[in-house]
């Protein structure tokens, strides 16, 4: 019996560090506290709020691997690449650094995919715009997305590249139309991610008032969503809580 409580205590000290490392990877720090000083209690509020919706939405072992095994998956392509250096197997290598946040390298593979017939791939040009801004390369980003647009295969269609596009206006300075496109990205998509950075914009304008409406609309529209939808817009509303909570 007492071996039982032996492993037991070193199974829940395990996946304790596991859970913490976790939340400083994938910046939910607010939770460290209640890891730390709650071990048991922590862990499974942590699992039920956090790891379970990621779980059922499919995303949970491919950062899982990306956080625990970072290398894997660079080793995996590069593996990939020199047995057969397709344009393919380089942009998914080059993603796969983008993946561990290793953006110039990212960068560098993907402008050396746009030669010959993939100098206009709508496909390769938003990653690269995308990489862009990760890299808090704004001018250029803007550049990319907008030879995108100029494109007949280019159009913008999911509502994560139009706030990307809009917070690399923010980025530069272009603040006029940067507060248009969260408003039209809002109206349109319904989007609490944008909702919520449009509130960090506010914030950032010493609009405090303004912002704080906007981060409460978010806590108000996750009641109305579905239970599909809240699990994929925990993050904002848990954001959102916690920039309500430090005002």
């Amino acid at each position: 019996m007492f071996a039982y409580w032996n492993n037991s205590y070193y199974l829940v000290i395990i996946l304790q560090v596991l859970a913490i490392i976790h939340a400083f990877k994938t910046g939910r720090r607010e939770w460290l506290y209640i890891l730390l000083f709650l071990p048991v209690v922590g862990l499974l509020v942590y699992f039920f709020m956090e790891l379970l919706p990621a779980i059922r939405s499919g995303d949970f072992f491919s950062n899982f691997r990306r956080i625990f095994l970072p290398a894997q998956q660079i080793r995996e392509w590069e593996r990939k690449v020199r047995i057969s250096d397709t344009v393919s197997n380089r942009v998914q290598l080059s993603q796969a650094y983008a993946d561990q946040r290793q953006y110039a390298k990212a960068i560098e593979l993907t402008l050396g995919c746009l030669n010959g017939m993939y100098a206009n791939d709508a496909g390769i040009l938003l990653q690269l715009a995308r990489q862009y801004f990760m890299n808090g390369q704004y001018r250029e980003s803007l550049q990319i997305f907008d030879k995108l647009k100029t494109l007949k295969t280019g159009r913008i269609n999911m509502a994560e590249d139009d706030l990307m596009y809009v917070r690399a206006q923010e980025g530069v300075g272009d603040l006029a139309n940067a507060e248009e496109g969260y408003k039209q990205i809002i109206r349109v998509h319904h989007s609490l991610e944008a909702r919520y950075y449009y509130g960090l914009f506010l914030k950032k304008q010493s609009r405090g008032q303004e912002a704080k409406a906007q981060f409460q609309a978010v806590r108000e529209d996750m009641k109305l969503l579905p239970r599909y939808a809240k699990r994929l817009n925990a993050t904002w509303a848990r954001k959102s809580l916690k920039e309500l909570m430090s005002t």
